[in-house]
């Protein structure tokens, strides 16, 4: 269990149970221990996005960050898109005009994805180029995320899917 998880797992079992650390410490540990692990669902096959704009979508995903247009679907319309790693698929939304915006805090779905970023070096080297890149929002530069090791930054894509690029050392 990754640390950050089992630490507020910890304060959340302190609070409940109204004990002291160690004790919440020794439950955690009985829930580590009766855990199953279940090879059913093993890694996340694809993503897919409605996008208002298509093309821009696409565009920005092939040439901002190095994904390549492996299909289309011309009857949706939709194009599949790979990085050698990550598999995303791009649904383009039937009236662009209409289509209701996702508000992060008031809608149930996805409140972002995030992609890992090679380094810190190429995470700023990302930055400049969303930052010039039509239609995309800057949420935040490359920051700290949660006081480090991790720095990570929030845009928008052209369609407005928020999108989180991190770099963890």
């Amino acid at each position: 269990m990754p640390l950050i998880f089992r630490q507020c797992l910890l304060i959340t079992l302190a609070l409940l149970l109204q004990v002291a650390p160690a004790q919440a410490q020794s439950e955690a540990d009985k829930i580590d221990q009766d855990a199953k692990p279940t090879q059913a669902v093993t890694e996340l096959d694809h993503l897919g996005l409605a996008v208002l704009d298509l093309n821009a979508s696409a565009d920005f995903f092939i040439n901002a960050l190095g994904f390549e247009l492996r299909g289309e679907d011309s009857d949706y319309p939709a194009k599949f898109i790979f990085n050698g790693h990550i598999f995303l698929t791009l649904w383009q939304v039937t009236d662009a005009d209409t289509a209701v915006r996702f508000d992060r805090k008031n809608n149930v779905g996805l409140h972002h994805f995030a992609l890992s970023v090679s380094s810190f070096e190429e995470l700023d080297r990302l930055y400049e180029v969303v930052s010039e890149w039509e239609g995309v929002v800057i949420e935040f530069s490359p920051e700290l995320a949660y006081g480090g090791p991790a720095k990570h930054m929030m845009i928008r894509e052209p369609s407005g899917n928020r999108l989180e690029l991190v770099h963890r050392p």
